[in-house]
C-alpha cells in the first residue's frame, strides 16, 4: 500500500469511528480508538454492503460504509456488555 493510500485509510477509519461513536454513544473514543473502530467497521460494512448487494464508491461512500459497519460493531458490543 502506498503511503498516501495508508494515510487515507487511517483518516477514513478515524472519521468513521468518530461518527459511529457520536451516533451510538454520544462521543468518540480518542484518535486511536476511532481509527480501530473505523477500520473494523469498514470490514464489517464491506461485508454487510456486499450481502445486501450495495456498493459504495469514492471517499463519501467509503466513509458511509465504514460508519455503518462501525455502528453495527458498537451495537453488538453494547449488547454483549
Amino acid at each position: 500500500m502506498e503511503p498516501t493510500g495508508l494515510i487515507m485509510f487511517l483518516l477514513i477509519g478515524a472519521v468513521a469511528g468518530w461518527l459511529a461513536g457520536t451516533l451510538m454513544r454520544g462521543g468518540g473514543f480518542g484518535i486511536f480508538g476511532n481509527i480501530v473502530v473505523g477500520i473494523i467497521g469498514s470490514m464489517i460494512g464491506g461485508f454487510v454492503f456486499g450481502l445486501l448487494g450495495l456498493s459504495a464508491g469514492g471517499l463519501v461512500g467509503s466513509i458511509v460504509m465504514a460508519t455503518a459497519g462501525a455502528a453495527i460493531l458498537l451495537f453488538v458490543v453494547s449488547l454483549i456488555k
